[in-house]
């Protein structure tokens, strides 16, 4: 009785971490799509307009989260170090985000098939 408890318990759990994830994932795509990301990154999050920008399709979430707080950081006026990014127009889009956007954004963007790895 108590491994039926517990394997019940254990799949209840996974099923929620997966509707998490999925809602974690559509809430990335919804900000991806609010802060018109594709009018640089391409609608793919692969095909730049200009060949400068980076892929972020397939990029590694804590990557992302990095560089947007970084970003956000800079447009707050932070002195410059390793830890700031200073660019006028990924600063003005990174300054509207919340950490929770962010979150949300880089694990959507990290999920999207890409050239950029292997994956396992």
């Amino acid at each position: 009785m108590k491994r039926y408890t517990l394997t019940l318990a254990g799949a209840i759990l996974a099923a929620a971490g997966c509707a998490a994830q999925a809602q974690d994932l559509a809430a990335g795509k919804a900000v991806f799509d609010k802060f018109n990301c594709a009018s640089c990154h391409g609608a793919d999050a692969k095909t730049s307009v200009d060949p400068s920008y980076p892929v972020l399709a397939g990029q590694h979430a804590d990557y992302l989260v990095q560089a947007l707080k970084s970003y956000k950081r800079g447009a707050a006026g932070a002195p410059a170090s390793s830890n700031t990014r200073k660019n006028p127009i990924m600063g003005a889009f990174a300054a509207q985000l919340s950490d929770q956007d962010i979150e949300h954004v880089a694990a959507w963007l990290a999920a999207q098939p890409s050239d950029l790895g292997v994956r396992k």
